[in-house]
């Protein structure tokens, strides 16, 4: 029986379970730490198909379950807090919700990694002891990795930028991946093996393909899907992730990947002349906004792509991007929801392209 037959959205009784966190509703950070795990697992794919079958015509289309998260709690490598002096002198740190004018303070995070949890008195002390007397507020980033490092940044010019021997890594499916305190990295490592197995299932032998990380970021899915096609390339915009990006390429010494620095609109076309005479595959992951109207122009026009990828953590972006590649001759395949943030509102999720004509 599918977790939607078992939970459905629609039940006349609310199951509650008692939630981890004392300032859960108040920091604004989680929605669902008093649901059972199943159903708000059930809930998130209600909610997702409700904003789909508003966009787009699902029929035909083989929605997943949502993945469920290997940890429901203590998932996140990074957390984004707020260091605050009021009128009194006191400073307090916390998240500080659209709808508050103080932070909610908080000593430990229940969805956040157990060694940034406990760093979290230490991290006060710290940014106590960093922020100048004329700063109000401060907007911290601390982060971890695999090996339990833990490092933040926020106060001072370049605070965030770490050496590449302080770089925090993540082991996926036999290849660590580095990232920093500067660069995009998705918050929920425990399920990226997940993430790259269902690609890897979903695209297939690809040994004659090129294969186009689009918005590569450091390089999570150009080096974790490496060994299956003869050539990858790479875009990325980021300057900081380019250079922790190249740090990946070197450390793996993957010859045959190509890094093109620069914006997607810019490139993407010289990029696919150097491809030229190959099998296509792509993969975007764009910014929370989605892409920008000349990014999705240039992309839903690439009829020579075998088939491309699109994650998203905005169902709402996402559906409006859809809807475009769809007018355009595109085909939606596969939707695979993935649970990157449990306990919160949000939902990664994958879906399959192919074009019409391939």
């Amino acid at each position: 029986m599918s977790i939607e037959a078992q939970y459905s959205v629609e039940q006349a009784v609310e199951e509650k379970v008692e939630p981890l966190c004392p300032v859960f509703g108040v920091c604004g950070g989680c929605a669902y730490q008093d649901l059972p795990y199943p159903r708000e697992l059930a809930l998130k794919k209600e909610q997702l198909l409700g904003i789909f079958n508003h966009e787009l015509d699902l029929k035909g289309v083989v929605v997943d379950d949502v993945a469920a998260s290997p940890e429901p709690y203590h998932y996140r490598n990074r957390l984004d807090l707020t260091l605050l002096r009021i009128r009194s002198g006191d400073i307090f740190l916390g998240f500080q919700p659209a709808y508050h004018r103080n932070v909610v303070q908080i000593d430990s995070c229940a969805i956040s990694r157990p060694e940034i949890s406990a760093f979290l008195p230490e991290l006060k002390r710290q940014g106590i002891a960093k922020l100048p007397d004329n700063y109000r507020t401060a907007n911290l980033v601390v982060r971890t990795g695999d090996d339990g490092r833990v490092a933040w940044g926020g106060i001072g010019r370049r605070s965030c930028r770490l050496s590449p021997d302080d770089y925090f890594w993540t082991e996926v499916r036999g290849k660590r991946i580095f990232y920093s305190l500067d660069t995009f990295f998705q918050a929920n490592l425990a399920i990226l093996p997940a993430v790259l197995s269902t690609l890897d299932r979903l695209i297939g032998p690809a040994e004659d393909a090129t294969f186009f990380d689009l918005y590569a970021g450091v390089g999570l899915f150009a080096v974790g899907l490496s060994d299956k096609f003869s050539r990858v390339i790479m875009i990325e915009e980021s300057s900081s992730s380019v250079d922790v990006a190249r740090y990946n390429l070197e450390y793996h010494q993957l010859k045959h990947v190509e890094l093109i620095e620069g914006r997607i609109e810019d490139t993407v076309d010289r990029a696919l002349q150097a491809a030229a005479g190959t099998r296509r595959i792509g993969i975007v992951d764009p910014p929370r906004r989605g892409l920008s109207a000349t990014a999705r122009n240039s992309l839903k026009a690439m009829t020579d792509f075998e088939q491309l990828y699109y994650l998203s953590c905005n169902p709402e972006s996402l559906a409006r991007d859809l809807k475009e590649f769809v007018r355009s001759g595109w085909v939606l395949e596969r939707i695979v929801p993935f649970d990157f943030f449990p306990k919160t509102k949000h939902l990664e999720t994958l879906v399959k392209l192919c074009h019409q004509e391939s």
